[in-house]
C-alpha cells in the first residue's frame, strides 16, 4: 500500500455552488471518496470552506465549533422570506422618510444591541432539523416554521461603509461570531429594530478559527481542479499535524510511545499540563493521536493512521 492521503484543504468557495458541490470536486481531484467539510456555506456565499481528507476528517469535529468571521452587505428597506436576496419581499418596502430616519447614530445603537451575547432566532431557511426534517425543506414545502432562539456570541460587529439611496440603506460590515450564529438573522433583526426591514445581499466567510481565507494556505476551486488534472492535488493538503498544532497543545512522542499509541495503549509520565485534546506528534512530524491528558497520563481520543 502507498501513502495515506490525509489532511485539510482550505478552499475559497465561489458563489453559485453548494458546499457539497465543492466536496464532490475535491473527491474527483484527489481520487478519494473520503472527503468531508466543516461548516456549510450557502450557494450565494463565498469564502473559506474547510475540507477534511482521509483520516483527517476526524479533525472536522473540532473545526465545526470554531469562531468565525464574515464580511457582509445588509440591505435595509425591505424584509424577505429567506432573510436574503434569494427570497420574496415581505410586506411593503420602507418609505423614503423611514429610511431617512436611519441615522448613523441609530444604526450604531442597534448594531451595539446586536453585539455580545444575544438570543437569536435562526432564519427559517436554516439547516436546523425540525422533527427530523431540515427547516429549509419545510419552508420550501409551504410550511410555516418558527425556530427556538439560541444563545450566540457576536464578539465584533463593525460597520465599514454605509451607502444611502431613496429606496434602501446598504450597510457593509465585518462580523466576528461564535459557531451557530446566522448572519442573515442579524440582517433581519437589524432591519426590524430600525423599523424598515432588512436582508442580506452578500456574505463572505473570511476566517474559521485560526484559518483565514487571505493566506497562501487557501486555494481557489479552479486551482484544486487543475491540480487534480495534473495529479498533484495531494500536495495542496495541510498535514494533520500542521492543523492540530494550530488548534491544540502539542506533545512530542518518541518512537516507542508512538508504537504504544498505535496499539491503543495509554501513556504515563507526560510532561504537559492537563488538557483535552492534546496533539501527539512523532519524531517525523506526523500526528499520531489526539489525547486527553490528566496528571501526566494520557488516553487516546482518536488515532491517525500513518503511511503504510
Amino acid at each position: 500500500m502507498g501513502a495515506v492521503i490525509s489532511g485539510l484543504l482550505l478552499v475559497d468557495k465561489p458563489a453559485g455552488l453548494t458546499s457539497h458541490d465543492v466536496v464532490a470536486r475535491a473527491r474527483r481531484a484527489l481520487g478519494t471518496r473520503k472527503v468531508g467539510h466543516a461548516g456549510t456555506l450557502d450557494p450565494a456565499a463565498t469564502g473559506l470552506l474547510t475540507l477534511g481528507v482521509g483520516p483527517a476528517t476526524r479533525l472536522l469535529t473540532y473545526l465545526v465549533g470554531l469562531d468565525k468571521q464574515y464580511t457582509t452587505t445588509i440591505r435595509l428597506g425591505q424584509a424577505t422570506t429567506t432573510d436574503d436576496a434569494e427570497g420574496e419581499p415581505l410586506g411593503e418596502a420602507a418609505p423614503t422618510a423611514a429610511l431617512a430616519a436611519v441615522t448613523d447614530e441609530r444604526l450604531a445603537a442597534e448594531v451595539t444591541r446586536l453585539t455580545g451575547e444575544i438570543d437569536q432566532i435562526p432564519s427559517s431557511v436554516s439547516a436546523i432539523k425540525v422533527d427530523g426534517r431540515r427547516s429549509y425543506d419545510r419552508v420550501r414545502a409551504g410550511e410555516e416554521v418558527t425556530l427556538a432562539s439560541r444563545r450566540v456570541t457576536v464578539s465584533a460587529f463593525a460597520v465599514t461603509a454605509v451607502r444611502r439611496g431613496p429606496d434602501a440603506v446598504e450597510v457593509d460590515a465585518t462580523i466576528d461570531c461564535s459557531s451557530g450564529t446566522y448572519i442573515r438573522a442579524l440582517a433581519r433583526d437589524l432591519g426590524t429594530a430600525l423599523a424598515v426591514g432588512g436582508h442580506l445581499t452578500a456574505l463572505r466567510r473570511t476566517r474559521v478559527g485560526p484559518f483565514a481565507v487571505d493566506t497562501p494556505d487557501t486555494i481557489t476551486l479552479d486551482a484544486l481542479v487543475s491540480a487534480g488534472e495534473s495529479g498533484s492535488a495531494a500536495s495542496l493538503l495541510a498535514t494533520p499535524a500542521h492543523v492540530a498544532e494550530r488548534l491544540f497543545p502539542v506533545v512530542a512522542v518518541d518512537d516507542a510511545q508512538t508504537r504504544d499509541l498505535s496499539h491503543g495503549k495509554k501513556l504515563d509520565g507526560l510532561d504537559i499540563a492537563d488538557a483535552s485534546p492534546v496533539a501527539a506528534v512523532d519524531p517525523q512530524g506526523r500526528l499520531v493521536a489526539l489525547l486527553s491528558v490528566e496528571r501526566g497520563r494520557a488516553r487516546i481520543l482518536t488515532g491517525f493512521p500513518q503511511d503504510s
